[in-house]
């Protein structure tokens, strides 16, 4: 991450913001410094650095609100790990109740202040001009505006397949890509760093767009 970070320093003359699209934690062994490192970008310069909301972000918020209930289902998507990553050791997959509750607790008390109300204010789509930042996707039979959340966050079944008509370009991660890939109003970056070792940026003007690794 601070190696691409370098990177965009470097190439970015103009002062443009940087957007992350989300998915910052589960699965990596440094899950809660990279929440960390981004929070504290986020905080410092708002508006150079945007944080769009992805769904494991979504799905941790989701444990500390109900642990043992909807909330379960973050602990086999990565949760361990993140949990881990910040200090709490001990819990299944399969938590019982009781651990999962003293879990979500424990978590909560080892988020620096002010995260957990941050993650919960992200928002679900950054724009400019014909550029729309979402982690996940845009529906493409409806206009920007009004799209539903759980599609920016999950998915949406049409949006690798059917192309936009509105001249609208949509960044977008979450499908994890072999190389970084633009097409059809798509540019796709998650390139899987988690397991990949790659992490992938776009340098996205009004002349086209450049790909940037770290």
């Amino acid at each position: 991450l601070d190696s691409l970070l370098a990177k965009i320093e470097a190439e970015n003359q103009g002062g443009a913001p940087t957007i992350f699209l989300g998915d910052y934690i589960d699965r990596g062994k440094q899950s809660a410094q990279v929440l960390t490192r981004i929070f504290e970008l986020n905080q410092t310069a708002p508006d150079k650095y945007v944080c769009i909301m992805g769904n494991h972000e979504k799905m941790m918020l989701e444990f500390i609100d109900d642990p043992a209930g909807r909330g379960a289902r973050w602990l086999v998507n990565g949760g361990l790990e993140t949990l881990t990553s910040f200090g709490v050791t001990g819990v299944e997959a399969r938590a019982r109740t009781e651990d999962a509750l003293d879990a979500a607790d424990a978590l909560e008390a080892a988020m620096p202040s002010g995260m957990q109300s941050w993650l919960r204010d992200l928002p679900k789509i950054w724009s400019s001009g014909n550029v729309h930042c979402v982690h996940a996707a845009l529906d493409p039979s409806k206009p920007i505006t009004g799209q539903r959340s759980e599609v920016m966050l999950w998915g949406h079944r049409d949006f690798m397949t059917v192309p936009r008509n509105d001249g609208e370009c949509v960044v977008y991660g979450h499908v994890i890509v072999p190389k970084p890939d633009a097409r059809d109003g798509r540019i796709a970056i998650d390139t899987g760093a988690y397991k990949s070792g790659r992490l992938t940026g776009v340098r996205v003007d009004a002349d086209g767009w450049q790909f940037l690794s770290g």
